[in-house]
């Protein structure tokens, strides 16, 4: 990680939104990165208030955005972690303050407002980030390996799940049908299956999609399927759902040489929520879990070789960014690649709602 050069205070970080992207992910992993302090929590809710404080004792705490507005001239970086309908005015708000944005993922709904903030951070000369954690997954970092060592030949079917078993719902915004509040799978796990594949395998030509909505008392989509045709002629099937009564490999990638299977989910979101902070052997995966390649034979029964698994990193994102704002080192996930990985999803959801294939 990027540490504070001597006699340089940390960069003091304004968060918004103290819900499960705020608590979980954004303030342990700022708070762990050298060179940047946790220095604002914004949340309404005065028990998430008492809660940031219990964990981060020198952390203030304020009702309101306006309230850290209000102390711009204080702050180095803003991270909205908020609601996804607040993402578009809050990074604009942030921006226009001449403060650098970090903003969960989905950035936006559409990836024309994503571009018109990109254009305003560039305008200002402002760093503008989009928090797009999974691509410092243990698993993701793996198969990155595996294509750089040409261990599985030319690529020809990526197949990713992020499923779930979660037959009752849980209520709020996530699960609204409102589309002011962007909710639903496919803006939502799909904005990291969506990522993952483009940063593998690159642009998109053709998008089809279904979109369904299976749970009693759910508005937004909790099933859904892509199918994706990259121009280097990849073609990428994601899934990603709340209904899975069996959940399928995390990815199963086939190549002309070899294929790759994984099983189970990054432990490190599960570490996080359990209020486990980033240290020694953080993002390491027993070896019971690990990954197999090989090719004629089922992993399953003991086909192919061991693949070891890259240890998960999400402290790199925001070492990269503290990077970023320091000594102008690289963006860690620019604006622009975001709104790529938006022309994607909504051409997903104009394909499920049509029955259609969308070209791009």
């Amino acid at each position: 990680m990027t540490g504070t050069p001597p006699g340089n205070p940390p960069l003091r970080v304004g968060l918004v939104g103290y819900g499960l992207a705020g608590s979980v992910f954004h303030a342990p992993l700022i708070a762990a990165t050298e060179g940047l302090a946790l220095d604002t929590v914004v949340t309404s809710n005065p028990e998430r208030q008492r809660q940031a404080r219990a964990k981060f004792p020198h952390v203030r705490t304020v009702a309101a955005p306006d309230e850290l507005f209000d102390r711009a001239g204080e702050l180095d970086l803003v991270v909205v972690a908020s609601p996804n309908k607040t993402h578009v005015p809050l990074a604009t708000r942030a921006l226009e303050a001449g403060l650098p944005v970090v903003v969960d993922k989905p950035v936006a709904g559409t990836a024309a407002e994503a571009r018109a903030l990109a254009t305003l951070a560039e305008e200002r000369g402002l760093l503008f980030s989009v928090f797009q954690n999974r691509r410092w997954d243990n698993d993701f970092l793996t198969l990155r390996k595996l294509l750089a060592e040409d261990a599985l030949g030319e690529v020809w079917r990526f197949e990713s799940r992020f499923e779930r078993w979660r037959p009752q719902p849980k209520g709020g915004w996530r699960e609204s049908g409102d589309p002011a509040e962007i909710g639903g799978l496919l803006y939502d796990l799909g904005s990291h299956v969506v990522d993952q594949a483009l940063v593998l395998f690159g642009p998109v030509t053709q998008v089809y999609a279904e979109s369904v909505v299976r749970r009693a008392g759910t508005e937004a989509d909790d099933d859904t399927f892509l199918a994706l045709t990259h121009a280097s002629g990849v073609r990428s099937h994601l899934y990603v759902s709340s209904t899975a009564a069996q959940l399928g490999p995390r990815f199963r990638v086939l190549g002309s040489k070899a294929g790759y299977v994984k099983h189970g989910l990054d432990p490190q979101e599960a570490a996080l929520r359990e209020g486990k902070r980033p240290g020694p052997g953080w993002g390491e995966e027993d070896e019971s879990l690990w990954g197999r390649v090989g090719a004629g034979d089922s992993p399953l029964t003991g086909g192919g070789q061991v693949a070891a698994t890259v240890a998960g990193d999400y402290p790199a994102y925001y070492a990269a960014v503290a990077k970023a704002l320091r000594e102008g080192g690289p963006n860690p996930v620019d604006a622009l690649e975001a709104a790529a990985a938006l022309d994607v999803l909504e051409a997903a959801r104009r394909s499920a709602r049509d029955a259609v294939v969308v070209s791009l």
